[in-house]
Formats: C-alpha cells, structure tokens, sequence
C-alpha cells in the first residue's frame, strides 16, 4: 500500500471528525477506498462496510498527508512546513461516522475493478 491510516479523530463530533492518512510512496488517490466498520464479537474486523469513501483522483507524493472530513465542505491542500502538501477531503456525510468505541477504518488499494451497467 501506497497510503497508510495515521489516526481517526474527533470521533462523534461532526464539524472536527476527520482520517488522516500519510502518503508512503509517490501514487494517485483515487486509486483507494476508505470504510468504516465494526468489530466481530471475537476482536476481528466484521466484513460488514457501512460507509465508503472513493478517494479523488489526484497526484500525492511521498510524505503528503491526506486529510478526510466526514462532513462537508470544499476540498483544498495547503503546504506543510517541511514543503509537504497536506490534501483536505470531504466525504460530504450528514452524520458522524466514527461515533462508536467499536468502530474501525478500513483503507483499501484498488489495483483492479471492472463495472458493468444494470439492465
């Protein structure tokens, strides 16, 4: 993976709630996927994704900070310090996602899809 989850925070608060994640390796965006999900009885991640956000399409490159509000708003990117670009996303949800102690962020690479119209 090209991009890694750095922290889920301000869980429940609709205005602050955010993803963060950090660009590992040069790639697009819009090649990843964030959900949300719970937690199985038995510790292990439920196969069962309520919420999924297809990342833009967009160039990030190494060091970049990706961060995805649950709310909306207007997309923009700004520059860090150290000449790094952080990308600020909006998921465009009208409720809090990460509201539950259980709750827990998937981040999937998409190397390969195919899709096919409904008749």
């Amino acid at each position: 993976m090209k991009l890694g989850i750095v922290s889920v925070s301000g869980q429940g608060d609709y205005d602050r709630e955010l993803v963060t994640l950090k660009v590992i390796s040069d790639c697009d965006a819009g090649s990843y996927i964030l959900t949300d999900t719970t937690y199985t009885g038995e510790g292990e991640i439920s196969s069962l994704l309520r919420h999924m956000y297809w990342l833009p399409d967009r160039k990030v490159w190494k060091g970049d900070f990706i961060q995805i509000y649950t709310k909306s708003g207007s997309d923009s990117s700004f520059t860090n310090k150290g000449g790094t670009t952080t990308h600020v996303l909006h998921w465009g949800l009208k409720t809090p996602v990460w509201n539950d102690d259980g709750d827990c962020a998937v981040l999937f690479a998409i190397s390969e899809w195919q899709h096919k119209a409904a008749k």
